[in-house]
């Protein structure tokens, strides 16, 4: 009982850091969405309706997820049915939403009710208020988040506004093969991690950064960081002065890696999914993950051995928030809320945790806001489930630090491919 309450301590330590904890609970009283003259009449408006949902499709296990937590209760309370669309990028999704703006598309003449968004794609649409909202303190469920933290209502240092809702957290970090690598044997810094490849030629390699590959950037921009003398330096504007400054270290770094990474550094996974493949294989000794549950859904799935583990560096691992938006032309809107209202509901947060069900990302709310026994009893169940596939919490904790501005993402990929893959 001690060390289950230990791991429950020290996870809602992670959450913390995270963000998703507050102090105060919001006020009773809100706003209705636009459009609508409270939340019964957007209950009322979704009877009957379809939500198509525009996400990326590249995982089984998360597709099957979606399908099973949200779409069975969407039908059974709401009578509201889910029409999950996969996409191959998120990208896809915001270019149509342009083109439909550009075809002079309005009201809810659109294809698209609701996007599982990331922030480059998020500040696309809003600069181009081409966004339903504000909507997202409106729902009901959205009390228990806490809207006043900035590692919430910023995302890739941009006023969130209203205009998306979280699903879930998520953080960089690594996975090894305990069967393969000790513990004590593993690198924590950018630095080290230098030394490894060095003394284990062709053993490692990572994501290659891009769209549509931003675990990729991730990796790099960490290593920016590291490289810089550390994080928070970056919070903020875009500071082109600073990137120019200490771009060149970063690039030297990793050029002088090249010649021992896996291929000889001449090509890089694309994917996660070729990376746990490669891993799977024992073609390199580690891969990544952005979940809370580590190595424990790839394992679940088959994909990675069982025995591997998930660790962290002791500093520079991003962590962020995953949010969905509402396009301004959405067809369904109202079922649109409906499903995003039931995103933050507790069980369904619960459910998003547990390694089996195939997600494997932490909390959306703040957990400390929940007070009804079966839903805390269910998020305990659910932190309780994470076993010793996932990485130290406290670890996760100390390493975690923010994104930062949209704009170092478009510039990073591109002279990492100017730099490092052709350079």
């Amino acid at each position: 009982m001690f060390a289950k309450k230990l791991h429950l301590l020290l996870f809602l330590l992670l959450v913390l850091a995270l963000g998703v904890f507050g102090s105060a609970a919001q006020d009773d009283m809100m706003d209705s969405p636009p459009g609508f003259d409270s939340w019964d009449d957007v209950v009322a408006a979704a009877d009957g309706m379809t939500v198509n949902w525009y996400m990326w499709g590249g995982s089984d296990r998360i597709n099957d997820f979606v399908d099973r937590t949200y779409g069975i209760p969407l039908m059974e309370e709401y009578n509201v049915t889910l029409n999950r669309v996969p996409l191959a990028d998120t990208v896809d999704a915001v270019n149509q939403v342009l083109s439909e703006a550009e075809a002079g598309v309005e009201g809810d003449g659109g294809a698209i009710d609701m996007i599982w968004i990331n922030g480059e794609n998020f500040f696309t649409l809003k600069q181009a208020e081409l966004l339903y909202g504000p909507w997202a303190e409106s729902i009901p469920n959205s009390v228990y988040v806490n809207w006043d933290n900035p590692a919430l209502n910023l995302d890739f240092g941009r006023p969130v506004d209203g205009y998306e809702s979280p699903w879930s957290g998520a953080q960089f970090h690594f996975i090894y093969d305990s069967a393969r690598m000790s513990a004590d044997d593993l690198p924590r810094s950018y630095a080290e991690l230098g030394d490894w490849i060095a003394m284990n030629p062709g053993r490692f390699s990572y994501i290659a950064p891009g769209p549509g590959a931003f675990q990729g950037t991730r990796f790099v921009k960490q290593a920016l960081f590291e490289v810089s003398g550390g994080q928070s330096q970056w919070v903020g504007e875009f500071n082109q002065e600073l990137y120019d400054q200490h771009a060149p270290a970063l690039w030297d770094m990793l050029n002088s890696w090249k010649d021992n990474l896996w291929r000889g550094g001449e090509t890089y996974p694309a994917t996660i999914g070729e990376m746990h493949e490669l891993f799977a294989n024992s073609e390199i000794d580690f891969t990544i993950t952005q979940a809370i549950s580590g190595a424990g859904a790839p394992i679940a799935a088959g994909t990675i051995p069982p025995t591997s583990r998930a660790f962290s560096f002791h500093e520079n691992m991003i962590g962020d928030f995953n949010y969905v938006a509402i396009p301004y032309n959405a067809p369904n809107k109202a079922a649109a809320l409906v499903l995003a209202d039931l995103i933050l509901r507790p069980d369904r947060q619960a459910e998003q945790v547990v390694p089996e069900n195939g997600f494997g990302l932490a909390f959306g709310i703040d957990v400390s806001r929940v007070t009804d026994p079966d839903d805390v009893a269910a998020l305990e169940a659910a932190v309780n489930s994470l076993g010793e596939a996932a990485a130290d919490p406290a670890d996760l904790a100390a390493s975690l630090v923010s994104d930062i501005a949209a704009e170092y993402q478009a510039l990073i990929e591109a002279d990492w491919e100017a730099k490092v893959l052709q350079g």
